[in-house]
């Protein structure tokens, strides 16, 4: 009987390749089978990590497209599924993950599916908002600070008593919904708190004032925080 491969998710940070662990650089390096996302034709996670990558891996591509009006999940259980092939023929599997793989990460909805049926193993990694944070030169947090994470795409009614009695917090996936969270953030008063920041420690990272981001460019890769107000 063929003893199954060990699964493992590794975090690989948010863009700068070298914000990447020791421990998931070995696996990188070790691991036979690699595997990673890919959206519209591209993969992200690959390109932060191609300098690294040894010849005479094995790669598997998984698409994702993240469509607004498709479910992912399908997608996931095919990728599952073809993972399991190699990991059934004995052969250990590492898949890339942006930021963190427990922290909105793509690889949860792998882990689920195929944690119970083989050896797995998640590698933290720097998460996007961490990563902000020391970006912005600014402390999330002090002390009893309560802080909260929200995603831009719950509507402004739920978004309005969230932020209300955060003490810090940031907002990520902003995107399209730049707009509906600025006016949200100038209801409560925390526009002129808040920074925004895109494709954060990437080459191309850009920080800009809340008032004069364009709308209509804000990337995926953004997110806007709202430090702690805190004073020694």
């Amino acid at each position: 009987m063929v003893k199954s491969g060990h699964l493992y998710g590794i975090g690989i940070g948010p863009g700068d390749p070298e914000l990447m662990t020791l421990k998931a650089l070995r696996l990188l390096r070790t691991v036979p089978v690699l595997a990673y996302p890919v959206s519209f034709g591209k993969s992200l996670a690959r390109s932060i990590v191609a300098e690294y990558l040894p010849e005479g891996q094995i790669e598997i591509p998984m698409l994702f497209p993240f469509k607004i009006d498709e479910s992912a999940q399908p997608y996931y259980d095919s990728a599952a599924e073809k993972l399991a092939e190699y990991l059934s023929a004995g052969q250990d599997v590492v898949v890339l993950c942006e930021g963190d793989p427990f922290f909105y990460g793509t690889f949860m909805y792998l882990y689920t599916r195929l944690s119970e049926r083989f050896p797995t193993e998640v590698v933290p990694g720097v998460s996007s908002v961490m990563a902000s944070a020391s970006a912005l030169g600014v402390p999330l947090t002090y002390r009893n600070d309560a802080f909260m994470v929200l995603s831009a795409i719950l509507p402004a009614e739920e978004l309005l008593p969230k932020l209300a009695v955060a003490d810090a917090a940031v907002i990520i996936k902003l995107g399209k919904h730049f707009t509906k969270v600025y006016e949200v953030l100038k209801q409560l008063g925390l526009a002129e708190r808040a920074k925004f920041i895109e494709k954060a420690t990437m080459q191309n990272q850009r920080i800009v004032p809340l008032n004069e981001v364009d709308p209509t460019t804000v990337p995926y890769f953004s997110l806007i925080m709202i430090p702690s107000q805190w004073q020694p």
